[in-house]
């Protein structure tokens, strides 16, 4: 089983979770009605928690500590998605990748609870079942805000157009897919993707929403390899604030 192909799987999950829970734990106090605060905080932590899990598997294969991981390395370090670290903008934007993401989310911990690396799935079987929460919340918030009236409806297909391509990139492939799947380890984000697909269609049709046509889907890659967006560096120099204050602190 192949060392360097591990690390880089949970690498960019781990970085995809702590970004996103970073993203989330903007909308405490800014809610649009006090349950969404409460509701996205709340997730927030329950990824930064998961990060932190995954860290500690990186840890055991010989990596640094959790919090010198998350917290010392510069935005081109990172193997996050571009999805997660785009801005929030509004609740329409940040629920429509809430929505996209943790679709994918609960499907990878899914087929890594069957994971041959014993503690990864371990962890996976323990994070999928959190995972339910996350992604009852998201479908419910879509689909009634998707059909809710003209307004609602422009606004999120607006933002699904917005975010369609950048969710696409979070099925690259990395360099070991291969590996991965004949060691099975992972069942590969091809696959991966094709189940997202069929998992979220449904969704769409009761929300009166549409996928982008075929013709314009260009998936935004580089995120697994290091290549981000502006906002990656302002929200990292952010997030390592009172680590790099009190590098004691515990999260």
């Amino acid at each position: 089983m192949n060392t360097e192909a591990i690390k880089e799987l949970l690498y960019k999950m781990a970085d995809d979770l702590l970004i996103i829970g970073h993203r989330n734990s903007e909308w405490t106090g800014l809610g649009p009605i006090l349950e969404e605060d409460i509701s996205f905080s709340s997730m927030a932590q329950d990824k930064i928690g998961q990060a932190q899990a995954l860290y500690v598997l990186l840890n055991d294969l010989g990596e640094q500590e959790p919090d010198t991981v998350a917290f010392t390395r510069n935005a081109n370090q990172f193997h996050s998605s571009q999805l997660v670290e785009l801005p929030n903008g509004e609740y329409d934007f940040s629920l429509v990748r809430h929505f996209l993401y943790d679709h994918a989310d609960q499907l990878r911990f899914e087929a890594l609870a069957n994971s041959s690396y014993e503690p990864l799935a371990k962890v996976a079987r323990k994070v999928k079942g959190e995972l339910k929460y996350h992604v009852f919340h998201a479908n419910t918030w879509f689909v009634k805000l998707g059909s809710a009236n003209e307004e609602s409806h422009k606004r999120m297909q607006d933002a699904v157009n917005l975010a369609w391509n950048y969710a696409l990139g979070m099925f690259e492939e990395s360099k070991f897919e291969d590996e991965l799947i004949a060691d099975g380890v992972f069942e590969g984000e091809a696959k991966l993707k094709e189940k997202w697909l069929a998992n979220i269609t449904p969704l769409f049709l009761k929300a009166g929403l549409s996928i982008p046509d075929g013709n314009t889907w260009a998936p935004v890659l580089g995120g697994r390899r290091g290549t981000h967006t502006e906002h990656l560096g302002p929200l990292v120099e952010e997030m390592s604030e009172v680590f790099r204050y009190d590098p004691t602190a515990e999260w």
